[in-house]
């Protein structure tokens, strides 16, 4: 993998490469003797939560869209969304039932049976025919180019979105996609939701952390191909991790790029408190032991204090329907829970 990814889009390729990629280990990522401030997300059902009302589509449906067709949807019998965060939007819009394929990266139990078209965003365009859908989701990432016009060309309405990279993205995403589907209703329902449990993990955050914010450096690591990289400005974690009240160590210390090769004198300039990474990258240097192993971690505050955040790769940078469970987990791993312990 390059040092540096593509800007647009890096976030997704990341999280694709994590969770086609990652080598693993009998290590569940904490290893005998990892102290409490070496915490991991708690062990929690890996389930989306559809609204409670199933959606009636307003069809037909037409869109502009992201790269700058006219499409068309009169039938959402049949979907296939092309991404694990288009799934994740779909299954909890509602929709699950008329989902027929899915992305490696779409984790999720109510998912998981279905068969998978894509591949680190590399579509199968003969797979997805093969399912005869009515419409297919797919984003700016999704490749290569010649799937796409396959797909266009047999006929597809094929609709193009553009990722989402902020929390400020997650609203417009869900409303994208709903509206393509015909459900608008159920996008703004979906939208409502979304926000007041973002709103609520925000204002849990304890007010001695508003003050002094911890500074966190966003790691990519893939223990069985070497690469290890530092997060910065267009990591795509940046806003999770100013929205938990903390500081993006690699942004802060000037890394302008997506994410660069981590060395000891960048570590030491990004001096972070904490460390945040995905659980397969962890169990891919063998956990926390094998982690401070990485030239610079175990010099950095975190690396001395063994304080190391965890959280799924499916979730982490999706910015979706379950956003707020991705920054609960990184608020009480970061401050440990209301009541004080650091579970």
């Amino acid at each position: 993998m390059p040092r540096s990814l593509r800007i647009a889009g890096a976030w997704t390729a990341v999280l694709a490469l994590a969770l086609t990629g990652c080598g693993t280990s009998p290590d569940d990522g904490g290893g005998d003797g990892t102290s409490p401030k070496a915490r991991t997300a708690a062990s929690a059902p890996d389930r989306v939560e559809p609204l409670k009302t199933r959606p009636d589509p307003a069809l037909p449906a037409t869109v502009t869209s992201s790269d700058g067709k006219k499409v068309t949807v009169e039938d959402t019998s049949r979907i296939v969304p092309l991404t694990g965060s288009l799934n994740e939007i779909v299954f909890t819009l509602g929709l699950g039932k008329n989902v027929v394929a899915r992305d490696i990266t779409a984790t999720f139990e109510q998912a998981e049976k279905l068969p998978v078209v894509t591949r680190a965003h590399d579509v199968s365009a003969e797979s997805v025919l093969s399912l005869k859908p009515t419409v297919v989701l797919a984003d700016t990432t999704s490749g290569p180019a010649e799937a796409i016009d396959q797909i266009r060309d047999a006929g597809i309405p094929l609709v193009v979105l553009d990722p989402a990279k902020s929390l400020d993205d997650v609203g417009p995403r869900i409303g994208a996609v709903a509206e393509a589907l015909g459900v608008e209703k159920a996008g703004e329902e979906l939208k409502s939701r979304t926000q007041k449990r973002i709103s609520a993990v925000r204002e849990s955050i304890p007010a001695a952390a508003r003050k002094e914010k911890p500074r966190v450096a966003f790691l990519y690591l893939r223990g069985s191909a070497s690469v290890y990289l530092l997060g910065g400005r267009d990591s795509g974690a940046g806003s999770l991790l100013e929205a938990a009240g903390a500081v993006d160590a690699g942004k802060a210390s000037g890394l302008e790029k997506d994410f660069t090769a981590i060395t000891s004198e960048a570590l030491a300039k990004a001096a972070p408190d904490a460390i945040l990474v995905m659980s397969k990258g962890l169990e891919s240097v063998n956990g926390v032991d094998g982690l401070l192993k990485v030239p610079g971690v175990a010099e950095t505050p975190a690396g001395l204090d063994r304080r190391i955040v965890s959280i799924d790769d499916g979730v982490l940078l999706n910015y979706g329907p379950r956003t707020d469970q991705v920054l609960k987990s990184l608020v009480e791993q970061l401050y440990g829970s209301s009541d004080g312990s650091t579970k």
